[in-house]
């Protein structure tokens, strides 16, 4: 979810509360290390290549320590890196610059890596119709932060939380008591609430999705933990008449074998949820 007028004040939220948790009742190294008055300079070094992200994220977190200091970008969110590029100049206060440090790395290495292992996946489906999908397998209170990583990454965001797309899955049908009583009592809900969400539903085998294609009343189908045979055969049932998305044990390795059978989408939690960060440091000018 890029970051807008709307989502502004949640992103500050979140920072001022990263702040208060790290900060507490004060900075008590810097204070007692560094004069009041004293001013410098520092540079984000990376120490890894990959793709960078959280520029916006630290820019707004040094801005929330202290508007006073200026921040001079050199790369874009996105950019390809390697180890030794400069990402900006932050000049200003000393005390507030080393207060910002560690959170503007945490987030900035974080997002940084997860914007890396997006791009992968999507370059490795280049040539397929197939997009590349992250889930809700995110660090709470951290989503909104890791989802636009993602998008950063190239990938796109699939539902941002359970409130914005109905998908229904295995337990939700099996509680349902099965696949007609689910989308039937879906459709009755959407009608009593007068919201109209797209609806997503999960197919654990070639007989479910006959059976959804042959009651419809929704827009995709969830492929889950299919073999890949049976994707293909699957899309070849579906024609083109739902949108269709593979998900479940889907990695690097094998993520263009899924692409190469026709899905519109593929879903990946790795995205988010298995994640090395991207080395970097902010370190003094002298």
């Amino acid at each position: 979810m890029p970051f807008n007028s709307s989502t502004m004040n949640t992103l500050d939220e979140i920072i001022i509360s990263a702040l208060r948790e790290d900060i507490g009742d004060g900075d008590h190294t810097t204070l007692s290390t560094v004069p009041e008055k004293a001013s410098g300079k520092a540079k984000l070094i990376l120490k890894e290549d990959g793709i960078l992200a959280g520029l916006n994220v630290a820019k707004k977190v040094f801005n929330l320590v202290d508007p006073q200091l200026s921040v001079e970008l050199l790369l874009n969110e996105g950019d390809k890196v390697k180890h030794s590029d400069i990402a900006f100049f932050v000049s200003g206060s000393s005390r507030s610059i080393l207060t910002s440090e560690r959170l503007v790395l945490n987030f900035m290495q974080r997002m940084s890596g997860i914007a890396t292992v997006a791009r992968k996946y999507v370059d490795a489906v280049s040539g397929f119709k197939a997009k590349i999908l992250d889930t809700r397998k995110t660090t709470p209170n951290f989503r909104l932060i890791e989802k636009d990583a993602v998008r950063i990454g190239g990938a796109l965001n699939h539902r941002f939380g359970l409130f914005d797309m109905i998908l229904i899955k295995d337990n939700h049908i099996d509680y349902a008591g099965g696949i007609e009583e689910a989308i039937r009592d879906v459709a009755n809900y959407l009608i009593a609430l007068g919201k109209p969400l797209k609806i997503e539903i999960e197919a654990r085998s070639l007989k479910d999705v006959e059976t959804i294609i042959a009651l419809g009343g929704v827009h995709r189908i969830m492929l889950d933990n299919f073999a890949l045979p049976d994707i293909t055969k699957a899309v070849n049932l579906i024609d083109g008449r739902f949108e269709t998305e593979a998900s479940g044990g889907i990695t690097l390795a094998n993520v263009r074998d899924y692409a190469a059978c026709g899905v519109d989408f593929i879903s990946v939690g790795a995205l988010t949820h298995q994640i090395h960060s991207l080395d970097m440091s902010l370190k003094a000018v002298i």
